[in-house]
Formats: structure tokens, C-alpha cells, sequence
């Protein structure tokens, strides 16, 4: 990477550099285990002109997203947190037809077809958008692009509400993504866009969420930048718990877009405080990183040598980036499950651990089990207690390692 994606500085600082790993979400099966694997480097650097963080745009939206591992749906509190945003939002807004770029399985458009509104899935995975489909959720297999947008816009007329949630980590051509945006919303309307706060990224040492999927990494600074180079104008933000921490960003058309809500600036207080408009919130990320890898390893080999078990819980690609940073094989982790069933009888990328459905657990009964989606710590706590039948315990590895 020699320039920003975004300002097209040269001026790029190195944050963290995780050595070199598979991408996260291409999931082996089990013919393709005598077979190679290509590694990309994944280093993480911050533009020192616009402060966005990013890595190099090392693989194609098109190697990962044309068909997919990852359905929404298989979260119970997502779906839910994506419910209750659809009922404010309409209630709110009264909007008569909804865009969701990269809806996935119809997570959150299911909740628009229920109240009647109007609705269009932007999905570039067939296999998950197919899911969606099968909902009764309309959907169209595309990537955004300015063009992309435009035809929709021409086909299906002007969005009042546009959201992205969980994509605009996902491109490599931020601005012409974030044309695409401005080419679906009506001259009139509003675009929400969820994704991870480089805030709580560094703050509670959630490394694991970087990998090659995700091409940048927001503070709001940057956020408001980043849609500013497709003619949208931030307005207001919301701090929310998902994905260890994340930021809703709502947005309008430049020239309509009116004052901007109080919380921006409080938001950026937060973050100039934090040194994350400077160099100074950056300087000692990488070794906090390296603690949690020490942390990981001494814990699991200390149980290895004590003749106990340790089994994984979930297979996400945040997942991926830890198992392939720290080199934990199947002598430290004998094998992860996972709710969804396109992922069963894969592998993990690179460390190639399997992947097994979750009711091996109770099965196999093991000592302890290291939840790998720690995000969703409270969802699956419940779902998990009933391994205090036994003794057993759950190892929660970020911010710091945990074991309850």
C-alpha cells in the first residue's frame, strides 16, 4: 500500500502487523486439505492526512462475496437489533420504499416486508441472497457501484431510506461505493450505515476483527470524510454495543443534510481525546496485541499439558484472524462448531481446525469452551450455560482472556 483509498496521501503509519493469513471466510473442505493455501499480509496503517485506517486491498470483493459462509440470520440478537431499528426507522421516517445493500438473508428487509413497505435487497452472494428470496424478501444479486445504483434507481425509483450495515468495511473502492449510495437515496432521504468504531477497536484490543474482508476501519472523522467523497453529509451518529462497539451513521444529500446533531461533536471529543486524530492513541496497539496472543497461548498449552480439553464456539472470521495469529491447531483446539450448516464438515482457513455442528459439545463434554464470536457474549452464554452441568467453563479471549 503506498497511498490512502481515500485522500490518496502517501503519509500511511503502521499500527499492527499480523504477520500473513488466509483470507477469513474461505472455509476448506476437506479435499482441499492436501492442498495449498494462499496468504495475504495483513497490516494494518493509518492515513496521517484523513485519519482512516486500512489495509491493503490484497483480494477482490469477488473471491469472498460471490458466494459467501456468513448468514446473518443465525444470530438471535442480531436479527433482533435489526428488527428494532426497523421499527423506529419507519416509525420515524414513514418511509414508502427501503434499499439494504448487502442484506445478506434478509435479516432486516424480513422486518420492512412485515410492516408492508416497500423493499429491495442489493446482495452480491447468489447462495445468501438466495436465502433471502426464500423469505419473500425481493432481492437482486449485485455489487454497489455507481452504475449499480443509478439502475436501480431507474428501475425501482429513489429510496427514502438506504442502509448499509455491516459493508462499508467491505470495499476497497470507498468512494465509488459511496457514490452508489448517493445514487440509490432520493434527493430527500436518509442513509443508515452501521459499522465497527475504530474507537472500541483500539480501546479494547479487538484485533481479531481485523482481516482482509475489511479494507478500512472508521473512526467518525474519517466516517464523515469517506461520505463526504460521494455527496453525502453526515448528520447525526449513534454509539451502539454490536460488534464490540460500533457507530450508526446517518446521513443525507449534501444540500439538504439541515444542522448536524450534537452527538457528532461529542463523538469526535471522544475520539480527539482518545488520540485517534493523532499518533499518539496508535503508539502502543501492537503491543497490547501481542499480549492477548501470549495470554491465548500460555492458557491453552497449560491445559494441554494438564490432560484437559478445550473446544471452540463459533466459526467467524474475527475467529480466523486470531487462530491463524496465535498458530493454534487441533493439538490446542480439537474442533469449533457453528449454528450454520454450510460451515460443517469445513475447516478453518489456514489453521484448519473442523467445523462441527454445536451439539458436540454436550457430546463431548469438554473442560472448556473458547468462544470465538466474543461479541455476542451475552446471546451465547445463554445458549452455553448448560455447561456448568459438568464443570465446564467458557474462555472469552478479547479484550483480555477470561475464563467463566
Amino acid at each position: 500500500m503506498t497511498s490512502c483509498r481515500l485522500c490518496g496521501s502517501a503519509d500511511l503509519v503502521s499500527v499492527v502487523d499480523l504477520g500473513s493469513t488466509p483470507p477469513c471466510e474461505l472455509f476448506l473442505t476437506a479435499g482441499q486439505l492436501d492442498e495449498p493455501e494462499v496468504t495475504y499480509p495483513l497490516h494494518l496503517r493509518v492515513c496521517t492526512n484523513c485519519w482512516l485506517a486500512q489495509i491493503p486491498s490484497l483480494i477482490t470483493p469477488e473471491e469472498t462475496f460471490t458466494e459467501y459462509a456468513y448468514f446473518a440470520s443465525f444470530s438471535a440478537s442480531w436479527v433482533e437489533h435489526a428488527r428494532a431499528f426497523v421499527a423506529d426507522a419507519v416509525e420515524r421516517l414513514k418511509p414508502s420504499f427501503v434499499v439494504e445493500v448487502a442484506s445478506n438473508d434478509g435479516y432486516l428487509l424480513q422486518h420492512v416486508v412485515e410492516r408492508g413497505v416497500r423493499c429491495l435487497g442489493i446482495e452480491p452472494s447468489a447462495n445468501v441472497g438466495q436465502a433471502a428470496k426464500d423469505k419473500g424478501v425481493p432481492t437482486v444479486t449485485e455489487f454497489l457501484t455507481p452504475e449499480t445504483g443509478a439502475a436501480v434507481r431507474a428501475e425501482h425509483g429513489p429510496a427514502d431510506l438506504v442502509v448499509a450495515n455491516n459493508v462499508y468495511a467491505h470495499i476497497p473502492d470507498l468512494i465509488g461505493f459511496t457514490e452508489g449510495l448517493r445514487a440509490l437515496v432520493a434527493d430527500d432521504g436518509w442513509v443508515s450505515i452501521e459499522v465497527q468504531h475504530l474507537l472500541t477497536l483500539m480501546e479494547l484490543n479487538q484485533y481479531d476483527t481485523i482481516y482482509h474482508e475489511h479494507f478500512q476501519y472508521y473512526t467518525v472523522a474519517s466516517a464523515q470524510r469517506a461520505l463526504a467523497s460521494g455527496g453525502l453529509s453526515l448528520v447525526d451518529v449513534e454509539l451502539l454495543p454490536t460488534h464490540g462497539g460500533s457507530i450508526r451513521l446517518w446521513a443525507r444529500p449534501e444540500g439538504v443534510a439541515g444542522e448536524v446533531s450534537d452527538n457528532v461533536a461529542r463523538v469526535l471529543t471522544r475520539e480527539k481525546t482518545a488520540g485517534l486524530h493523532d499518533l499518539s492513541g496508535y503508539a502502543d496497539f501492537a503491543a497490547r496485541v501481542a499480549r492477548v496472543r501470549r495470554d491465548l497461548l500460555r492458557f491453552l498449552i497449560a491445559v494441554a499439558d494438564e490432560g484437559g480439553t478445550v473446544v471452540g464456539y463459533g466459526a467467524p472470521g474475527k475467529g480466523n484472524t486470531l487462530l491463524n495469529h496465535c498458530g493454534i491447531r487441533q493439538d490446542l483446539l480439537a474442533y469449533t462448531v457453528d449454528r450454520n450448516p454450510y460451515k460443517h464438515g469445513r475447516y478453518t482457513p489456514g489453521t484448519r481446525i473442523p467445523i462441527v455442528a454445536p451439539e458436540r459439545i454436550a457430546q463431548d463434554r469438554p473442560d472448556y469452551v473458547l468462544v470465538l464470536p466474543w461479541n455476542l457474549r451475552e446471546e451465547l452464554s445463554a445458549q452455553l450455560s448448560y455447561i456448568h452441568e459438568w464443570g465446564g467453563r467458557l474462555v472469552f479471549p478479547i479484550p483480555h482472556l477470561e475464563v467463566v
